[in-house]
């Protein structure tokens, strides 16, 4: 191999080492960089400030099209504006950008894709099947990253929420009451998990407003959609009902949210074998093969072939 072909090997590996470290950073956010962005911000809501622009910022932009694929009427008490709040989105402009978003890549991208495709040898058939795979791509995208942001969030809420109920138990043993436990736990929890953190103080403002305790903590379910947090909820309303202890009763849940969280831990653990199986077979497997049966068989096909052949 002469010198240009190393070089052009490197740059693809390059190329495709950045390509993947990008998508995995931009897939999978660390922990460690948000909690320093929030720092250095110096602000708990800044990300939900810039979150509110940039979706006021989309909204005005594709008012004209959004209008394609939103929802005629109904769209208030949709499964779908109750995936919005699961999200966080609660922006009153979210739904006008998720939808002005989706119809903008449903006509866009099949426009891209046929300027691109206007120079080649792509035909009939199989150009309108490219473009009816695009148009599919961009309806269903935006749905597929809500669904991610979904499913983030709540396992934020999931992997925080027994050491929230651990504050709440050591307030509540202090002499706290419940409002104030809740209060100094949203505080306390900030660095933390700031999602969790601001559910909670949702809570404590709908509780100064006037709403009861149960209707408040209802609501709180239902934002988050996260199973433990409704449990929560029917544990501290059965508690009150009952007159039992409320601190036992969260000292009781909170272990067996840790149990329940080193299960789904152990569980992911044990699914790593079966996920590598795949890889294994369709990338490391080949590559081992030939580096392995490769010079095997020039050599048979060098000396072994010739041979059969003479005779």
């Amino acid at each position: 191999m002469t010198i240009f072909e190393y070089g052009f090997l490197a740059l693809v590996f390059v190329l495709v080492v950045g390509a993947v470290m990008g998508a995995v950073s931009l897939l999978a956010p660390s922990a460690a960089q948000a909690r320093l962005r929030s720092l250095v911000l110096g602000h708990p809501h800044a990300g939900a400030a810039s979150q509110h622009r940039w979706a006021q910022w989309v909204a005005a932009l594709t008012r004209p099209i959004s209008k394609l694929s939103a929802p005629a009427e109904g769209f208030e008490k949709s499964s779908l504006r109750l995936r919005f709040v699961h999200a966080g989105l609660r922006d009153a402009s979210a739904p006008a950008a998720f939808f002005g978003l989706k119809s903008l890549l449903t006509l866009g991208l099949p426009l891209l894709g046929y300027a691109l495709m206007a120079g080649t040898d792509w035909r009939g058939n199989t150009l309108l099947a490219l473009l009816l795979l695009l148009a599919t791509f961009g309806y269903y995208g935006p749905n597929v990253v809500l669904g991610r942001m979904v499913a983030t969030r709540q396992r934020e809420i999931f992997e925080t929420f027994p050491d929230a109920l651990d504050l709440m138990t050591v307030c509540v043993e202090a002499g706290l009451g419940t409002e104030a436990a809740l209060n100094r736990v949203a505080e306390d929890i900030q660095l933390k998990s700031p999602i969790l953190s601001d559910e909670l103080r949702l809570v404590n403002l709908e509780l100064r407003a006037g709403a009861d305790r149960e209707r408040a903590l209802r609501n709180l379910a239902m934002r988050t959609g996260v199973d433990e947090v409704d449990g929560f909820v029917t544990m501290i309303s059965q508690a009150e009902r009952f007159g039992t202890s409320i601190a036992a009763s969260l000292r009781v849940h909170a272990d067996m949210l840790r149990t329940r969280r080193r299960q789904r831990a152990e569980e992911a653990a044990a699914k790593i074998a079966l996920k590598l199986l795949f890889p294994l077979i369709f990338c490391i497997f080949p590559s081992l093969l030939v580096v392995l049966l490769g010079p095997a068989m020039i050599q048979i096909y060098r000396v072994l072939l010739p041979t059969l052949a003479a005779h």
